[in-house]
Protein backbone atom coordinates (compact mmCIF):
# COMPACT_ATOMS: atom_id res chain seq x y z
CA UNK A 1 0.00 0.00 0.00
CA UNK A 2 2.92 2.24 0.71
CA UNK A 3 3.77 2.26 -3.10
CA UNK A 4 0.05 2.97 -4.18
CA UNK A 5 -0.03 5.74 -1.62
CA UNK A 6 2.82 7.31 -2.85
CA UNK A 7 1.61 7.31 -6.56
CA UNK A 8 -1.42 8.58 -5.67
CA UNK A 9 -0.19 11.61 -3.66
CA UNK A 10 2.29 12.71 -6.49
CA UNK A 11 -0.60 11.96 -9.30
CA UNK A 12 0.81 9.87 -10.93
CA UNK A 13 -1.44 7.50 -13.62
CA UNK A 14 -1.96 3.79 -14.19
CA UNK A 15 -3.58 4.36 -17.26
CA UNK A 16 -2.02 2.80 -20.36
CA UNK A 17 -2.48 0.63 -23.46
CA UNK A 18 -4.49 -2.22 -22.89
CA UNK A 19 -2.29 -5.67 -23.05
CA UNK A 20 -4.82 -8.38 -21.77
CA UNK A 21 -6.32 -8.59 -25.17
CA UNK A 22 -5.95 -7.78 -28.52
CA UNK A 23 -7.39 -4.20 -28.43
CA UNK A 24 -5.97 -2.81 -31.83
CA UNK A 25 -9.55 -2.63 -33.70
CA UNK A 26 -11.53 -1.66 -30.55
CA UNK A 27 -13.03 1.68 -30.20
CA UNK A 28 -11.52 1.90 -26.34
CA UNK A 29 -7.97 0.99 -26.18
CA UNK A 30 -6.77 2.06 -22.81
CA UNK A 31 -7.20 0.71 -19.44
CA UNK A 32 -5.78 1.07 -15.67
CA UNK A 33 -4.88 -2.57 -15.55
CA UNK A 34 -2.30 -4.33 -12.31
CA UNK A 35 0.38 -5.22 -13.60
CA UNK A 36 3.16 -7.32 -11.72
CA UNK A 37 0.94 -9.40 -9.99
CA UNK A 38 3.39 -12.06 -8.35
CA UNK A 39 2.80 -15.37 -7.26
CA UNK A 40 4.13 -15.32 -4.31
CA UNK A 41 1.64 -11.95 -3.37
CA UNK A 42 -1.18 -14.99 -2.81
CA UNK A 43 0.65 -16.76 0.53
CA UNK A 44 2.35 -19.90 0.65
CA UNK A 45 0.35 -21.98 -1.74
CA UNK A 46 0.38 -18.80 -4.69
CA UNK A 47 0.32 -21.74 -7.39
CA UNK A 48 -3.15 -22.85 -6.20
CA UNK A 49 -5.06 -19.45 -7.24
CA UNK A 50 -3.31 -19.27 -10.78
CA UNK A 51 -6.96 -20.94 -12.24
CA UNK A 52 -8.75 -18.20 -10.62
CA UNK A 53 -10.12 -15.54 -12.37
CA UNK A 54 -7.96 -12.07 -11.64
CA UNK A 55 -11.00 -10.55 -9.24
CA UNK A 56 -10.56 -13.68 -6.93
CA UNK A 57 -6.80 -13.18 -7.14
CA UNK A 58 -6.97 -9.10 -6.62
CA UNK A 59 -9.03 -10.30 -3.72
CA UNK A 60 -7.07 -12.77 -2.93
CA UNK A 61 -3.77 -10.88 -2.55
CA UNK A 62 -5.21 -7.79 -0.80
CA UNK A 63 -6.61 -9.96 2.08
CA UNK A 64 -3.30 -12.04 2.63
CA UNK A 65 -2.13 -8.66 2.94
CA UNK A 66 -4.95 -7.24 5.18
CA UNK A 67 -4.29 -10.01 7.18
CA UNK A 68 -0.41 -10.57 7.53
CA UNK A 69 -0.52 -6.41 8.50
CA UNK A 70 -3.16 -6.33 11.09
CA UNK A 71 -2.01 -9.36 12.46
CA UNK A 72 -5.42 -10.90 12.94
CA UNK A 73 -4.38 -14.23 11.80
CA UNK A 74 -5.02 -18.07 13.51
CA UNK A 75 -6.13 -17.98 16.91
CA UNK A 76 -6.51 -13.76 17.03
CA UNK A 77 -10.26 -14.22 16.36
CA UNK A 78 -12.93 -16.88 17.20
CA UNK A 79 -13.75 -18.28 13.71
CA UNK A 80 -16.98 -18.63 14.21
CA UNK A 81 -16.94 -14.70 15.06
CA UNK A 82 -15.24 -13.76 12.02
CA UNK A 83 -16.68 -13.10 8.77
CA UNK A 84 -16.37 -12.16 5.07
CA UNK A 85 -18.52 -9.55 3.24
CA UNK A 86 -16.95 -9.04 0.05
CA UNK A 87 -18.52 -6.80 -2.82
CA UNK A 88 -17.39 -8.49 -6.26
CA UNK A 89 -18.97 -8.49 -9.78
CA UNK A 90 -19.67 -11.24 -12.65
CA UNK A 91 -17.20 -12.52 -14.40
CA UNK A 92 -17.19 -12.76 -18.39
CA UNK A 93 -17.06 -15.69 -20.54
CA UNK A 94 -13.39 -16.21 -22.30
CA UNK A 95 -13.61 -15.50 -25.40
CA UNK A 96 -10.90 -17.66 -26.75
CA UNK A 97 -13.08 -20.77 -25.22
CA UNK A 98 -16.58 -19.64 -25.76
CA UNK A 99 -16.01 -18.01 -29.37
CA UNK A 100 -14.86 -22.27 -30.61
CA UNK A 101 -18.14 -23.23 -29.03
CA UNK A 102 -20.25 -20.78 -30.66
CA UNK A 103 -18.46 -21.62 -33.81
CA UNK A 104 -18.56 -25.54 -33.69
CA UNK A 105 -22.39 -25.03 -33.22
CA UNK A 106 -23.15 -23.11 -36.15
CA UNK A 107 -24.78 -25.03 -39.36
CA UNK A 108 -25.37 -23.59 -42.81
CA UNK A 109 -25.66 -20.17 -40.68
CA UNK A 110 -28.39 -21.22 -37.88
CA UNK A 111 -27.26 -21.92 -34.72
CA UNK A 112 -28.12 -25.49 -33.34
CA UNK A 113 -28.34 -25.48 -29.78
CA UNK A 114 -27.78 -29.18 -29.73
CA UNK A 115 -25.02 -29.12 -30.85
CA UNK A 116 -23.48 -26.19 -28.36
CA UNK A 117 -24.38 -28.07 -25.35
CA UNK A 118 -23.31 -31.39 -26.56
CA UNK A 119 -19.85 -29.19 -27.12
CA UNK A 120 -20.05 -27.39 -23.97
CA UNK A 121 -20.46 -30.53 -21.73
CA UNK A 122 -17.33 -32.02 -23.30
CA UNK A 123 -15.03 -29.50 -23.57
CA UNK A 124 -16.07 -27.37 -20.04
CA UNK A 125 -14.14 -26.96 -17.18
CA UNK A 126 -16.54 -27.32 -14.31
CA UNK A 127 -13.96 -26.09 -11.81
CA UNK A 128 -13.50 -22.72 -13.68
CA UNK A 129 -16.93 -22.78 -13.91
CA UNK A 130 -17.55 -22.96 -10.42
CA UNK A 131 -14.68 -20.22 -10.10
CA UNK A 132 -16.24 -17.92 -12.21
CA UNK A 133 -19.47 -17.11 -9.66
CA UNK A 134 -19.32 -14.31 -8.12
CA UNK A 135 -19.64 -15.04 -4.73
CA UNK A 136 -16.59 -17.47 -4.91
CA UNK A 137 -13.63 -14.53 -4.12
CA UNK A 138 -15.77 -14.60 -0.34
CA UNK A 139 -16.09 -18.10 -0.14
CA UNK A 140 -12.10 -18.65 -0.77
CA UNK A 141 -11.70 -15.88 1.88
CA UNK A 142 -13.51 -18.01 4.41
CA UNK A 143 -11.21 -21.05 3.89
CA UNK A 144 -8.32 -19.21 3.49
CA UNK A 145 -8.46 -17.65 6.99
CA UNK A 146 -10.86 -19.93 8.92
CA UNK A 147 -13.27 -17.60 8.69
CA UNK A 148 -16.91 -19.53 9.87
CA UNK A 149 -18.95 -16.64 10.58
CA UNK A 150 -21.61 -14.51 8.22
CA UNK A 151 -20.21 -14.81 4.78
CA UNK A 152 -21.92 -12.46 2.21
CA UNK A 153 -21.52 -10.90 -1.63
CA UNK A 154 -22.76 -7.76 -2.72
CA UNK A 155 -23.43 -6.76 -6.44
CA UNK A 156 -25.19 -3.33 -6.76
CA UNK A 157 -22.96 -1.66 -9.06
CA UNK A 158 -19.99 0.68 -8.55
CA UNK A 159 -21.37 1.14 -4.98
CA UNK A 160 -20.96 -2.97 -4.64
CA UNK A 161 -17.51 -2.54 -2.06
CA UNK A 162 -18.68 0.30 -0.21
CA UNK A 163 -21.70 -1.29 0.60
CA UNK A 164 -20.08 -4.47 1.74
CA UNK A 165 -17.63 -2.64 3.90
CA UNK A 166 -20.81 -0.49 5.74
CA UNK A 167 -22.64 -3.96 5.87
CA UNK A 168 -19.83 -5.68 7.55
CA UNK A 169 -19.86 -2.72 10.20
CA UNK A 170 -23.24 -3.22 10.88
CA UNK A 171 -22.92 -7.65 11.28
CA UNK A 172 -20.19 -5.93 13.82
CA UNK A 173 -22.10 -3.57 15.57
CA UNK A 174 -25.31 -5.85 15.94
CA UNK A 175 -22.87 -7.69 17.82
CA UNK A 176 -23.44 -11.03 15.36
CA UNK A 177 -19.21 -10.61 14.28
CA UNK A 178 -15.65 -9.83 16.28
CA UNK A 179 -14.12 -8.95 13.31
CA UNK A 180 -14.66 -9.09 9.25
CA UNK A 181 -13.24 -8.90 5.71
CA UNK A 182 -14.56 -6.61 3.94
CA UNK A 183 -13.70 -4.77 0.40
CA UNK A 184 -13.88 -5.65 -2.89
CA UNK A 185 -12.89 -6.96 -6.03
CA UNK A 186 -13.14 -6.74 -9.96
CA UNK A 187 -12.01 -6.62 -12.93
CA UNK A 188 -13.55 -5.69 -16.76
CA UNK A 189 -10.67 -5.01 -18.91
CA UNK A 190 -12.16 -7.68 -20.93
CA UNK A 191 -13.77 -7.21 -24.28
CA UNK A 192 -16.97 -8.47 -23.74
CA UNK A 193 -17.05 -6.35 -20.48
CA UNK A 194 -16.08 -3.27 -21.91
CA UNK A 195 -18.45 -3.91 -25.05
CA UNK A 196 -21.57 -3.55 -23.06
CA UNK A 197 -19.32 -0.08 -21.27
CA UNK A 198 -19.20 1.20 -24.51
CA UNK A 199 -22.39 0.89 -26.06
CA UNK A 200 -23.67 2.53 -22.80
CA UNK A 201 -21.85 5.44 -24.07
CA UNK A 202 -19.53 5.84 -20.62
CA UNK A 203 -15.76 4.89 -21.83
CA UNK A 204 -13.77 7.69 -22.88
CA UNK A 205 -12.47 6.74 -26.38
CA UNK A 206 -9.86 9.25 -25.92
CA UNK A 207 -7.39 6.62 -26.54
CA UNK A 208 -4.78 9.59 -27.81
CA UNK A 209 -4.66 10.97 -24.56
CA UNK A 210 -4.03 7.81 -22.64
CA UNK A 211 -3.36 8.57 -19.01
CA UNK A 212 -5.16 11.92 -19.73
CA UNK A 213 -8.37 10.51 -20.95
CA UNK A 214 -9.42 10.20 -17.47
CA UNK A 215 -10.19 13.69 -16.04
CA UNK A 216 -13.24 14.16 -13.44
CA UNK A 217 -14.93 17.16 -13.07
CA UNK A 218 -12.84 18.71 -16.14
CA UNK A 219 -14.67 20.57 -18.57
CA UNK A 220 -13.87 18.77 -21.65
CA UNK A 221 -14.27 15.36 -19.26
CA UNK A 222 -15.62 12.38 -22.19
CA UNK A 223 -16.07 9.56 -20.10
CA UNK A 224 -14.11 7.27 -17.92
CA UNK A 225 -11.70 4.54 -18.26
CA UNK A 226 -11.80 0.97 -16.99
CA UNK A 227 -9.57 -0.33 -14.00
CA UNK A 228 -9.59 -3.09 -12.35
CA UNK A 229 -7.63 -4.21 -8.40
CA UNK A 230 -9.14 -5.39 -5.19
CA UNK A 231 -8.66 -4.14 -1.76
CA UNK A 232 -9.88 -5.68 1.11
CA UNK A 233 -9.37 -4.09 4.94
CA UNK A 234 -10.04 -5.87 8.63
CA UNK A 235 -12.68 -4.55 10.35
CA UNK A 236 -13.06 -5.33 14.39
CA UNK A 237 -15.43 -4.41 17.29
CA UNK A 238 -13.15 -1.78 19.04
CA UNK A 239 -13.05 -3.55 22.28
CA UNK A 240 -12.02 -6.70 20.62
CA UNK A 241 -9.17 -4.92 18.89
CA UNK A 242 -8.21 -3.18 22.10
CA UNK A 243 -7.62 -6.78 23.72
CA UNK A 244 -5.17 -7.96 21.48
CA UNK A 245 -3.17 -5.30 20.95
CA UNK A 246 -4.06 -4.09 17.60
CA UNK A 247 -2.97 -1.24 15.33
CA UNK A 248 -5.80 1.03 14.98
CA UNK A 249 -5.51 2.70 11.46
CA UNK A 250 -9.20 4.70 11.66
CA UNK A 251 -12.59 3.91 12.67
CA UNK A 252 -15.60 3.82 10.29
CA UNK A 253 -17.63 5.81 12.41
CA UNK A 254 -20.96 6.20 9.64
CA UNK A 255 -22.27 4.51 7.13
CA UNK A 256 -25.43 4.47 4.94
CA UNK A 257 -27.24 3.19 1.45
CA UNK A 258 -29.91 4.02 -0.59
CA UNK A 259 -31.85 4.01 -4.39
CA UNK A 260 -32.85 6.90 -6.15
CA UNK A 261 -35.48 4.69 -7.05
CA UNK A 262 -35.96 7.00 -10.79
CA UNK A 263 -34.34 4.36 -13.86
CA UNK A 264 -32.53 2.01 -14.19
CA UNK A 265 -29.69 3.31 -15.95
CA UNK A 266 -30.09 6.95 -14.87
CA UNK A 267 -28.98 8.59 -11.69
CA UNK A 268 -31.37 10.88 -10.18
CA UNK A 269 -31.07 14.75 -11.65
CA UNK A 270 -30.85 16.02 -8.18
CA UNK A 271 -28.84 13.40 -6.61
CA UNK A 272 -31.50 12.27 -4.28
CA UNK A 273 -30.60 9.28 -3.03
CA UNK A 274 -27.53 10.25 -2.98
CA UNK A 275 -27.90 13.41 -0.54
CA UNK A 276 -30.30 11.03 1.67
CA UNK A 277 -27.18 8.83 1.96
CA UNK A 278 -25.15 11.96 3.23
CA UNK A 279 -27.82 12.69 5.95
CA UNK A 280 -28.01 9.67 7.63
CA UNK A 281 -23.96 8.81 7.42
CA UNK A 282 -23.23 11.93 9.29
CA UNK A 283 -26.08 11.44 11.48
CA UNK A 284 -25.26 8.01 12.38
CA UNK A 285 -21.63 9.45 13.10
CA UNK A 286 -22.95 12.22 15.26
CA UNK A 287 -21.50 14.59 12.77
CA UNK A 288 -22.49 17.99 11.04
CA UNK A 289 -21.53 19.03 7.71
CA UNK A 290 -18.84 21.32 9.26
CA UNK A 291 -16.95 18.27 10.60
CA UNK A 292 -16.11 17.02 7.25
CA UNK A 293 -12.64 17.68 6.32
CA UNK A 294 -12.45 15.63 3.10
CA UNK A 295 -14.92 14.10 0.62
CA UNK A 296 -13.13 11.26 -1.72
CA UNK A 297 -15.73 11.33 -4.79
CA UNK A 298 -16.85 9.35 -6.95
CA UNK A 299 -15.91 11.18 -9.87
CA UNK A 300 -16.27 9.14 -12.79
CA UNK A 301 -15.41 11.71 -15.07
CA UNK A 302 -18.57 11.28 -17.27
CA UNK A 303 -20.21 14.49 -18.02
CA UNK A 304 -23.65 13.42 -16.00
CA UNK A 305 -22.32 11.70 -13.03
CA UNK A 306 -19.77 14.67 -12.16
CA UNK A 307 -22.56 17.51 -12.35
CA UNK A 308 -24.91 15.80 -10.72
CA UNK A 309 -22.40 14.56 -7.46
CA UNK A 310 -21.55 18.23 -7.31
CA UNK A 311 -25.21 19.27 -7.27
CA UNK A 312 -26.06 16.73 -4.64
CA UNK A 313 -22.84 17.99 -2.46
CA UNK A 314 -24.21 21.14 -2.55
CA UNK A 315 -27.26 20.13 -1.30
CA UNK A 316 -26.40 17.91 1.21
CA UNK A 317 -23.66 20.22 2.56
CA UNK A 318 -24.54 24.00 1.87
CA UNK A 319 -22.50 26.61 1.76
CA UNK A 320 -19.87 24.19 3.29
CA UNK A 321 -19.25 22.43 0.24
CA UNK A 322 -17.47 25.27 -0.93
CA UNK A 323 -15.15 24.71 1.54
CA UNK A 324 -14.63 21.16 1.89
CA UNK A 325 -11.85 19.54 -0.75
CA UNK A 326 -13.36 16.84 -3.03
CA UNK A 327 -11.15 14.85 -5.39
CA UNK A 328 -11.54 11.65 -7.42
CA UNK A 329 -8.81 9.49 -7.31
CA UNK A 330 -9.80 7.38 -10.67
CA UNK A 331 -8.17 10.10 -12.40
CA UNK A 332 -5.35 8.00 -11.78
CA UNK A 333 -6.41 4.35 -11.10
CA UNK A 334 -9.37 4.36 -13.28
CA UNK A 335 -12.83 3.40 -12.40
CA UNK A 336 -12.37 -0.20 -11.29
CA UNK A 337 -16.69 -0.95 -10.53
CA UNK A 338 -17.45 -3.01 -7.87
CA UNK A 339 -13.77 -2.85 -6.55
CA UNK A 340 -13.75 0.98 -6.39
CA UNK A 341 -15.42 1.94 -3.30
CA UNK A 342 -13.24 -0.26 -1.34
CA UNK A 343 -9.51 1.13 -2.78
CA UNK A 344 -11.49 4.62 -1.82
CA UNK A 345 -12.11 3.50 1.73
CA UNK A 346 -8.20 3.14 2.04
CA UNK A 347 -7.51 6.27 0.66
CA UNK A 348 -9.77 7.84 3.26
CA UNK A 349 -8.04 6.14 5.95
CA UNK A 350 -4.71 7.03 4.57
CA UNK A 351 -5.59 10.63 4.58
CA UNK A 352 -6.82 11.05 7.86
CA UNK A 353 -3.60 9.09 9.06
CA UNK A 354 -1.13 11.24 7.33
CA UNK A 355 -3.56 14.71 6.38
CA UNK A 356 -2.12 14.23 2.84
CA UNK A 357 -5.43 14.70 -0.02
CA UNK A 358 -4.76 12.81 -3.09
CA UNK A 359 -5.09 15.04 -6.00
CA UNK A 360 -7.61 14.99 -9.24
CA UNK A 361 -5.30 14.82 -11.67
CA UNK A 362 -5.77 16.16 -15.49
CA UNK A 363 -7.79 18.89 -14.39
CA UNK A 364 -7.43 21.89 -16.48
CA UNK A 365 -10.43 23.40 -18.38
CA UNK A 366 -13.59 24.77 -15.64
CA UNK A 367 -16.98 23.48 -16.14
CA UNK A 368 -19.77 25.84 -14.87
CA UNK A 369 -21.80 22.96 -13.48
CA UNK A 370 -18.74 21.71 -11.67
CA UNK A 371 -17.41 24.72 -8.77
CA UNK A 372 -15.98 22.75 -6.47
CA UNK A 373 -12.28 22.73 -4.92
CA UNK A 374 -11.27 19.37 -6.77
CA UNK A 375 -7.89 19.40 -5.48
CA UNK A 376 -6.79 19.84 -8.80
CA UNK A 377 -3.42 18.18 -10.08
CA UNK A 378 -1.39 18.49 -6.29
CA UNK A 379 -1.98 17.11 -3.86
CA UNK A 380 -2.41 19.03 -0.39
CA UNK A 381 -1.65 18.66 3.70
CA UNK A 382 -4.65 19.34 5.62
CA UNK A 383 -5.64 18.74 8.88
CA UNK A 384 -7.86 15.76 7.98
CA UNK A 385 -10.51 13.88 10.81
CA UNK A 386 -13.22 12.95 9.03
CA UNK A 387 -13.60 11.74 5.61
CA UNK A 388 -16.09 11.24 3.42
CA UNK A 389 -16.10 8.60 0.81
CA UNK A 390 -19.13 8.45 -1.78
CA UNK A 391 -20.06 5.73 -4.02
CA UNK A 392 -22.40 6.18 -7.01
CA UNK A 393 -23.83 3.14 -8.89
CA UNK A 394 -25.24 2.11 -12.08
CA UNK A 395 -29.16 2.10 -11.89
CA UNK A 396 -29.19 4.53 -8.61
CA UNK A 397 -27.48 2.74 -6.21
CA UNK A 398 -25.61 4.75 -3.61
CA UNK A 399 -23.51 4.25 -0.76
CA UNK A 400 -21.54 6.53 1.91
CA UNK A 401 -18.81 6.04 4.48
CA UNK A 402 -17.21 8.53 6.93
CA UNK A 403 -13.87 7.33 8.42
CA UNK A 404 -12.68 9.45 10.77
CA UNK A 405 -9.25 9.58 13.12
CA UNK A 406 -8.85 7.08 16.03
CA UNK A 407 -9.19 9.16 18.97
CA UNK A 408 -9.42 7.15 22.42
CA UNK A 409 -10.77 9.85 24.58
CA UNK A 410 -13.63 10.02 21.72
CA UNK A 411 -17.16 10.03 23.66
CA UNK A 412 -18.97 7.10 22.71
CA UNK A 413 -22.38 7.57 20.31
CA UNK A 414 -24.28 5.00 21.84
CA UNK A 415 -27.28 5.50 23.45
CA UNK A 416 -27.02 4.50 26.91
CA UNK A 417 -27.66 0.85 27.88
CA UNK A 418 -26.63 -0.41 24.47
CA UNK A 419 -22.99 -1.84 23.63
CA UNK A 420 -20.63 0.44 22.70
CA UNK A 421 -19.61 -1.44 18.98
CA UNK A 422 -17.47 0.98 17.49
CA UNK A 423 -15.92 -0.46 14.50
CA UNK A 424 -11.69 -0.53 14.36
CA UNK A 425 -10.55 -0.69 10.91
Amino acid sequence: MAQVWQNLTEGRSGIGPITLFDASDFPVRIAAEVKGLDQADFGPHGVDWLEHPRQTRFAVTSAVQAVRESGIGEGAVDPMRFGVYLGCGEIFWDLSQFGPLMAQALRNGEFDQRQFFRNAVAKSNGRREENNEPNMPSYCLAGLFGAQGPNLNCIAACASSTQAIGGAAEIIRRGEADAMLAGGAHSMVDPMAMSGLHLLSVLSTDNEKGPAAMRPFDGERSGFVVGEGGAVVVLEELEHARARGAEILGELSGFASGHDAYRVTDTHPQGRGYVHCVRQTLKQAGLNVTDVDYINAHGTSTVMNDRIETLALKQAFGRDAYRIPVSSTKSMIGHATTACGALEMIVAVMAVRTGVIPPTINYEVFDPHCDLDYVPNTAREIECRHVLSNSLGFGGQNATLIVSRFDEASPSKTKPGKPDRRTAA
